[in-house]
C-alpha cells in the first residue's frame, strides 16, 4: 500500500513538472516574420489590410470585407495571397484607412456614404446576425463589430433600432521601431431606417503609445489562456490520468502472457502426462491458419499504406509545431504544411502498401497503388467538391478560387502521384517475403460460435474507448481553434497526447488479438485493424457532441461544412491507428 502510494504520488509531480516544462518550453517566439521587415521610421507607411466579415457565432462562415457596402479606397488594391491563406480562408485587400507609424490624427473623414434601400436592408441584416470584421495590421489582427440592435420607445409596442458604428478609433502600441499591438473601439452611431436610404459620415483617429513589450513577444496576449494555471492543471489531469493507464493496460498483458506461458512450460516439460493431455488447445490450434492472407488483401494493402502515411504526416506536424514553426495568427502556415508534407510523404503509401501487397502474395500492383491513392484523397476529393460548390454559391470566403484549385491539383499530379510511383516501385523492386513461421493448410478451420461480445462491434466499442480518454480532454482545444476563435499552441501537450494514444491503441489491439485467437477465431487480420481504427469513429462522435453543445453553428451551410471535412479527418484518424 505504501509502496503504492508513493509511487502514485511520484509519477503526479513526474507528470506535472513535465507538464509545466513542455508549456513554457514549446512556447516560440512570436515573430511573425523577419524583424527587419517590420521596422519603420516616424511617418512610414505601415500595411494595414481588411480580411473578412461574418458571423459571430459561425467563425467559419466568413465574406468578403467589401461585400457589405463600407468605404473603399482609391484604387481598391488585392494582395496576393499565398495557398495557405486561400485555404484559411483569408481575402486581404487594403482598407481605407491610413495608419502611418507613430502619427496620430484626429477625426479623418473616411468618406460620404450614400446607402441605398437594399444597401440599407443588408447592413440591418448583417447586424441582426452579429457580424464583424477583421482586418490586420503588421500581421496583427484586429476586430470589431459592424454595429447593434436597441429598443427604442418606452410605451408598447417597442420597435428594434439598427445602429451602425461609424466612427473608429485606432489605439496602437510602439516600442522602437516596431508596432506591439493595436486595439479598435468603435463609437459614434447611425440609425438606419427600415426601406429609407440614408446618408452617414464614416471618420475615425489614430492615438499612438509607447509600451515597454517587445517585438518577439507581441503575440502572447493571444495564447495567453492556453497556459493559465487552470488550463495546466487540465492537461496534468489529462496526461496523468493517461499515464496510468498504459500502466495499467501493460501490466494486465504481461500478466496474462506470464501465466499462459507458465502453464505451457509446466505443462510440456511435465514428463507424466499422457499423450490424451498434450491435447492443444485454444490459440495452439491455430497454428495452420492464424496466418492465412486476409480477405481483400490489395485493400488491406491499401489501407495500411493510407495509415501509415498519414502516421508519417502527423509526427512530421507535431514535430514542426513542437519546434516553433506555427505561431499565432501566422495566417495558412499550418494549411500550407499540411499539404506539402502530405505531398512529400506520399512515397511512404506506396511503399508500405505494394510491399506489404506482395508479402500477402498479390499479383496487381498497379492496381494497388491506384487504390492506395484514392482511398484516402478519393473521399476526402469528393467531400471538397460538393462543399466547395456550396462555399461558392452562398458567396463564402471558404469556397477556393480556380487558381487555388489549379494549383493543388498540379502538386497532386506532379508531386504527390510521381512520391507514390516511386515508392510503389521501390517496394515492389525489394520484394519481400512473408516470413510465417509456420505454414498455413489448404482448408481453413471452422470458426467455432461465439458469443457476441466477441463480435466485431463489441470490440470496436471497447477498443476505441482508452485510447479515445486519452485525448478527450485535448479536443475541446482542438475543435475550439479550428472552429472557433481559440489559439492552439501547445504542440508539446499534443505530441505526448499523441504518443499515449499509439500506445494505448496497440496494447489494446495486442489484447483483443490474443483473446480473439483464444476463442479459436483465426480471421485477426481485419478485426485488429478495425478495433485499432475505432477511436476515429469515438472522435467522430464528440463532434456531434461539440456542435450541439458548445458551438453556435447552425445552418445547412455551416452543418454540411463542419460534418463533412470532420467526416474527413476521421477518416484519416481511422487508417493512421488502424495500421498500429
Amino acid at each position: 500500500m505504501a509502496f503504492s502510494f508513493l509511487l502514485h504520488g511520484s509519477l503526479e509531480r513526474l507528470v506535472e513538472i513535465l507538464v509545466v516544462t513542455i508549456i513554457f518550453t514549446s512556447i516560440p517566439s512570436q515573430v511573425m516574420s523577419d524583424a527587419s521587415k517590420h521596422r519603420y521610421q516616424k511617418g512610414d507607411l505601415v500595411p494595414l489590410y481588411a480580411n473578412t466579415v461574418g458571423r459571430f457565432g459561425n467563425p467559419s462562415e466568413t465574406y468578403a470585407y467589401y461585400s457589405l457596402p463600407f468605404c473603399q479606397p482609391d484604387p481598391l488594391i488585392q494582395k496576393k495571397l499565398s495557398i495557405g491563406e486561400v485555404l484559411n480562408g483569408d481575402r486581404l485587400a487594403s482598407a481605407p484607412y491610413k495608419l502611418d507609424f507613430l502619427k496620430e490624427s484626429d477625426l479623418q473623414v473616411v468618406c460620404m456614404k450614400n446607402l441605398t434601400r437594399e444597401e440599407v436592408s443588408l447592413l440591418q441584416t448583417a447586424i441582426a446576425q452579429d457580424y464583424y470584421w477583421e482586418m490586420y495590421y503588421d500581421d496583427l489582427p484586429l476586430w470589431g463589430f459592424i454595429g447593434y440592435i436597441g429598443r427604442e420607445g418606452r410605451e408598447a409596442p417597442k420597435e428594434y433600432r439598427y445602429s451602425i458604428h461609424t466612427h473608429t478609433q485606432f489605439e496602437i502600441l510602439y516600442n522602437g521601431e516596431h508596432v506591439i499591438g493595436i486595439n479598435a473601439v468603435s463609437s459614434r452611431v447611425a440609425g438606419l431606417a427600415n426601406d429609407k436610404e440614408v446618408d452617414l459620415k464614416f471618420s475615425y483617429d489614430v492615438v499612438w503609445r509607447e509600451t515597454n513589450i517587445t517585438f518577439e513577444k507581441r503575440m502572447d496576449k493571444y495564447i495567453i489562456s492556453e497556459h493559465l494555471p487552470y488550463n495546466i492543471r487540465i492537461h496534468q489531469f489529462g496526461i496523468t490520468n493517461s499515464s496510468w493507464t498504459v500502466l495499467i493496460l501493460f501490466c494486465c498483458l504481461v500478466v496474462l502472457y506470464v501465466r499462459v506461458l507458465k502453464r505451457d512450460i509446466y505443462k510440456y516439460a511435465s514428463e507424466e502426462e499422457s499423450a490424451n493431455d498434450q491435447e492443444e488447445t485454444g490459440w495452439k490450434i491455430l497454428h495452420a491458419d492464424v496466418f492465412r492472407f486476409p480477405k481483400y488483401k490489395s485493400l488491406f494493402s491499401a489501407a495500411i499504406g493510407s495509415g501509415t502515411h498519414l502516421f508519417i504526416m502527423a509526427m512530421s506536424i507535431l514535430a514542426l509545431g513542437f519546434l516553433g514553426i506555427f505561431h499565432p495568427y501566422d495566417r495558412g502556415v499550418l494549411k500550407t504544411s499540411l499539404i506539402i508534407t502530405y505531398a512529400i510523404t506520399s512515397g511512404v503509401s506506396g511503399f508500405t502498401a505494394v510491399s506489404f501487397y506482395h508479402q500477402l502474395e498479390g499479383t496487381d500492383w498497379m492496381r494497388n497503388v491506384f487504390l492506395t491513392g484514392c482511398l484516402f484523397c478519393g473521399p476526402l476529393f469528393l467531400t471538397f467538391c460538393f462543399l466547395n460548390a456550396i462555399a461558392t454559391a452562398y458567396g463564402f470566403t471558404a469556397a477556393l478560387p480556380v487558381g487555388a484549385i489549379i494549383m493543388i491539383f498540379l502538386m497532386w499530379m506532379f508531386l504527390a502521384s510521381p512520391l507514390l510511383l516511386v515508392g510503389a516501385i521501390l517496394g515492389k523492386t525489394i520484394n519481400w517475403q512473408f516470413q510465417a513461421p509456420c505454414q498455413s493448410s489448404n482448408c481453413s478451420r471452422e470458426i467455432p460460435g461465439l458469443r457476441w461480445y466477441r463480435g466485431a462491434l463489441p470490440q470496436m466499442a471497447l477498443a476505441g474507448f482508452l485510447p479515445f480518454s486519452a485525448i478527450y480532454i485535448v479536443l475541446y482545444d482542438i475543435f475550439a481553434s479550428v472552429w472557433g476563435y481559440r489559439v492552439f499552441n501547445l504542440y508539446g501537450i499534443l505530441c505526448i497526447v499523441f504518443v499515449f494514444v499509439i500506445m494505448e491503441t496497440a496494447l489494446v489491439s495486442v489484447g483483443l488479438t490474443y483473446l480473439q485467437l483464444a476463442a479459436e477465431d483465426h480471421q485477426w487480420w481485419w478485426r485488429s485493424f478495425l478495433c485499432g481504427g475505432s477511436t476515429g469513429l469515438y472522435v467522430f462522435g464528440y463532434c456531434f457532441y461539440y456542435y450541439f453543445q458548445w458551438s453556435d453553428m447552425r445552418g445547412l451551410v455551416q452543418t454540411s461544412f463542419f460534418f463533412g471535412y470532420m467526416a474527413c479527418s476521421c477518416c484519416g484518424i481511422f487508417l493512421m491507428l488502424g495500421e498500429e
